[in-house]
């Protein structure tokens, strides 16, 4: 097991709650992002409060992407939100997360994403891999058979076991050191065209 304080993804935490239908009274302040989701079938219930997503699935909030074959939702009594995105065999769930303000990108792959809204965590479960990339290229990287980011704390844990993605069911991670991706992302800046502001 590694333990590390760097946060990564955290929006989908955010992202992930909002997806579930919601009744009115309950909708997120107007200044938050919409969260989009496009699917080939939708199964919502209302009674049981579940939302099931199948069929290239693509969800997307602000900066962050989901892709999946299929994303389940579902609120507990307490309000409370729970969510599961799988793929079908041969395939992998992607999460990708633009950080406003820099240069970088995370991104996220495995069999399974689960997150819980009780417990503040999301599990990248199943071959998984999340990788820091600085300007399109990849500085960070963390195999295992799952990472886990804990909102609570600000921290992730990655886990070996025998569906791995790194050899021999371990753990592995590789990382630069931080003035290499700086100067890296002081490079990109330089040469990387202003961006026009997104018009309404």
């Amino acid at each position: 097991m590694m333990t590390a304080s760097r946060s990564f993804l955290p929006a989908l935490l955010a992202a992930l709650t909002l997806a579930l239908p919601v009744h009115a009274a309950q909708q997120p302040p107007a200044e938050d992002p919409d969260t989009l989701i496009l699917s080939d079938t939708l199964h919502y219930d209302d009674v049981k409060r579940t939302s099931t997503f199948t069929g290239n699935v693509i969800m997307t909030r602000g900066d962050l992407t989901l892709k999946s074959d299929t994303l389940a939702m579902r609120e507990d009594a307490d309000g409370f939100q729970f969510g599961t995105a799988t793929a079908n065999k041969g395939k992998e769930v992607f999460i990708r997360q633009v950080r406003a303000g820099t240069a970088e990108v995370m991104e996220a792959t495995g069999l399974r994403a689960e997150y819980d809204g009780k417990n503040e965590t999301l599990d990248i479960i199943g071959q998984a891999v999340v990788t820091r990339l600085v300007c399109g290229k990849p500085f960070d990287n963390v195999r295992g058979q799952r990472i886990r980011y804990n909102q609570k704390t600000d921290t992730y844990e990655a886990f070996g076991g025998g569906d791995s993605a790194a050899p021999g069911g371990r753990v592995r991670s590789v990382a630069q050191s931080r003035a290499k991706s700086d100067a890296a992302a002081a490079a990109c800046k330089d040469v990387a065209p202003a961006k026009p502001a997104a018009s309404n």
